[in-house]
């Protein structure tokens, strides 16, 4: 360190040129896969920067803009060669958060600052021309990252500190410049380190605007809606346009209960990789509710890309993926959906590497009985052909309908019951029931890896599930008047078992099986 330094830790004269190493993570899907950045500096004629390390577009990029942020914010590039090294080699690095992390090397490789806290922290962030720092996405899995590899902690965008510090056991230091982030590493300034507000951020963003009171009638479907929460089962409504389907589905995550705090944090990992947290929010309080276009593409909806990322089924996770109008979607894209169904995982493949995302969502979708619409609305008549209505359903598979649990028709609302004054059933009646029996079927599964009755194996099935006599005739009797398949048979059961904790019963009733065969019996209508 020079005599006349200004400032301690930052040399006013250039000093000879070292390697200089720092910690940072790169995003492959949702995981952050921990990168070391080497800086080597070191004489030649002309300055030339050199980066390598399989770095995609954005990155190669990175060079003109930490060459201007470092003279913008006070500093000297180097005019030396400059050789950038992103280990391992072979993993593909894609996001700008490597600029703050290389200029931190450049300054230390070539004898401006001088730090002993570069090897203690991970450092992530984009910066910008004039040296301030700009939001950087996957930050909460860094953040997880680094609490593995026992860093001590990471210093992020001051955008997304709030994010990162939901991790315990790591600090969070949050900087707006490479000018702040260089005086905490000399040690010029103290950041404390961002405290996490878990129960503040839950107490914010958990609450719903809308009720299912605001729903008037269909008391019917709301029951089916009810079973389907309790057991986390799937659900499909039939009905003519404007009977309500898209306003009972909206209103089903404020019945679920409230994320858990490994639930949030796992959704919110999912939102972060992809940039898709609402401004502000740092953390995913509410249950996620996606509703994709019928256009969607294959890989919009399970995920995909040369570097895989999220779809529409993954942003579900821990939610309610809802598909309107189920017979629009393209039949190729929808068949997608039937191992992550049954898997609660989705795994995509490519030549060098597989991805796999979580998937487990609850699945609400909604169609129209015939083109026209109105083939089950007794006020209104269908013009719809035979041919038309069997080219219409067939676009859905047997087997999609198969794996879902429950099929309620919704019908058109009469008028008295739109002009009632007398407030339907509310989501807080709902969550109360939903929420009790849910507590039935964690007791029930504690020793195991399942929380819910809609994801019980069929060994799970014969034990947690008997049947009396009566019950026994009355399945065998459905299972050959109705055709029902395997998998037909063991949803039965699961609904049964939901139906009777609902019930607050231990064992499963007649009354409670008849109820869940009459779940099946519409797509028998409808695809036979």
């Amino acid at each position: 360190m020079s005599a006349d330094s200004p400032h301690p830790g930052i040399q006013s004269g250039r000093s000879p040129c070292r390697l200089a190493k720092l910690n940072t993570f790169s995003l492959l899907g949702i995981r952050a896969l921990p990168v070391e950045v080497e800086v080597d500096i070191s004489p030649r004629s002309l300055p030339k920067t050199i980066l390598v390390g399989l770095p995609e577009a954005a990155v190669r990029e990175s060079t003109h803009r930490v060459e201007r942020a470092l003279v913008n914010s006070g500093f000297e590039r180097p005019t030396d060669r400059v050789v950038i090294n992103l280990a391992p080699a072979e993993l593909p690095k894609q996001a700008a958060t490597f600029d703050l992390p290389i200029s931190l090397g450049i300054l230390a490789g070539s004898g401006q600052i001088e730090s002993t806290k570069l090897s203690d922290y991970a450092v992530v962030g984009e910066l910008s021309l004039e040296g301030n720092t700009r939001p950087a996405k996957g930050v909460l899995s860094m953040a997880m990252a680094a609490r593995q590899q026992k860093l001590r902690g990471i210093v992020v965008p001051s955008e997304n500190a709030h994010e990162a510090a939901v991790v315990n056991g790591i600090e969070v230091i949050a900087v707006d410049s490479l000018g702040q982030a260089i005086a905490f590493f000399t040690e010029r300034i103290e950041i404390p380190p961002t405290p996490s507000q878990l129960d503040e951020l839950f107490e914010e963003f958990s609450s719903y605007p809308f009720d299912f009171s605001d729903v008037r009638g269909q008391e019917m479907a709301k029951r089916a809606i009810t079973i389907a929460a309790a057991g986390a089962h799937n659900i499909l409504m039939l009905g003519p346009p404007g009977s309500g389907k898209t306003m009972l589905a909206k209103r089903i995550p404020t019945v679920l209960p409230q994320l858990t705090s490994s639930e949030s944090i796992e959704t919110t990992r999912i939102y972060s990789a992809v940039g898709r947290l609402p401004a502000g929010q740092a953390l995913m309080a509410q249950r996620p509710f996606r509703s994709p276009h019928h256009t969607i593409s294959e890989a919009g909806l399970v995920g995909g890309g040369s570097l895989p990322v999220p779809g529409e089924i993954s942003l579900a996770h821990h939610g309610v993926l809802f598909l309107d109008e189920l017979p629009e979607f393209n039949r190729r894209t929808l068949e997608l959906l039937r191992q992550p169904l049954e898997d609660r995982v989705v795994t995509i493949s490519r030549v060098l590497s597989s991805t796999t995302f979580p998937a487990d969502f609850m699945l609400v979708a909604a169609l129209n009985p015939c083109p026209c619409g109105y083939r089950t609305d007794p006020r209104r008549n269908c013009c719809c052909t035979p041919p038309q209505i069997e080219r219409y359903m067939g676009k859905i598979s047997g087997p999609l309908v198969d794996r879902i649990d429950i099929h309620v028709e919704v019908p058109g609302t009469d008028f008295e019951e739109l002009s009632s004054q007398v407030p339907g059933t509310s989501s807080a009646d709902i969550r109360e029931l939903v929420t009790a029996s849910r507590k039935v079927q964690f007791e029930r599964f504690s020793d195991t890896s399942i929380l819910y009755n809609a994801q019980m194996s069929s060994r799970q099935i014969r034990q947690h599930c008997p049947l009396d006599d009566q019950g026994m005739a009355l399945l065998k009797t459905s299972f050959d008047e109705l055709g029902l398949s395997a998998r037909a048979h063991d949803k039965v059961l699961r609904l049964s078992r939901t139906i009777a904790d609902l019930d607050a019963s231990s064992n499963i009733r007649v009354e409670h099986l008849a109820e869940a065969i009459n779940y099946r019996m519409l797509d028998r209508d409808l695809w036979n």
